[in-house]
């Protein structure tokens, strides 16, 4: 059911895209009009995306021997750029409808219920890798510190100046992850230390790296590749 819906999908994605094909880009009467319309295909893949999230099914698992080496690294920089972050003096803000916006030391998060998984890291641009991530279930902190959970949307911003994005749903999936451990150690700077979120059931870019900011909001806050066009849900 579900891989003929998904070719149905398509089909009608190729259909409405067929009349771009006679768009005079150049035309000064109508600058904007494939900008428009692929922004509405956009928005209309995400809502499908949304409704066909199943918070319940999860993303493959794999062994141990299955992962990855060496580990791969990505970024819209060099890795000798990836920032570096003092973890003696770390502090996660806390922003948006969340009712304790005390922030949170790196210690103070390893003291919380930990969990690991061994899962695939999808990137948009075709490959996959996998990797073993531990740390606090996103949905465990954002109840903790008393997350309005009826809210759109959960934001990030990082240190490298990167900014993401995601749906209250994926957050409170079980696999989605505030990531502190990377192949049973520490996350280093180049895989996102000291926080990264690690959330198997999206691509790559949606798992932004050395946290510093975490909001909950009704608020449509885009992401750094979503604002340049890629599409907002993501799922993988």
């Amino acid at each position: 059911m579900i891989h003929r819906r998904s070719l149905l999908l398509r089909a009608m994605a190729l259909g409405a895209a067929a009349p771009l094909g006679g768009c005079n880009y150049e035309d000064p009467a109508h600058p904007d009009l494939a900008d428009k319309f692929l922004h509405a295909m956009s928005a209309w893949n995400d809502r499908v995306q949304a409704a066909l999230f199943d918070p319940h099914t999860l993303a493959p698992t794999f062994r141990p021997d299955q992962i990855t080496n060496p580990p791969r690294f990505n970024a819209f920089y060099p890795i000798d750029q990836a920032p570096v972050v003092d973890e003696a003096t770390y502090k996660l803000e806390l922003g948006g409808q969340i009712q304790n916006k005390t922030p949170w030391s790196l210690r103070q998060l390893r003291t919380l219920p930990q969990e690991s998984q061994i899962t695939r890291f999808v990137c948009v641009e075709g490959w996959r890798v996998i990797g073993q991530w531990s740390g606090v279930p996103l949905g465990r902190f954002l109840r903790q510190v008393g997350a309005d959970t009826s809210c759109k949307y959960v934001s990030f911003k990082c240190a490298d100046g990167y900014y993401s994005s995601i749906d209250m749903a994926s957050a409170l999936h079980p696999q989605t992850i505030l990531a502190l451990d990377f192949l049973g150690a520490p996350l280093t700077a180049p895989f996102g230390a000291p926080v990264r979120l690690r959330i198997p059931t999206k691509l790559g870019f949606k798992n932004p790296k050395s946290i510093m900011q975490l909001a909950v909001t009704n608020v449509y806050p885009g992401g750094y590749w979503e604002d340049q066009g890629y599409n907002w849900f993501s799922g993988s």
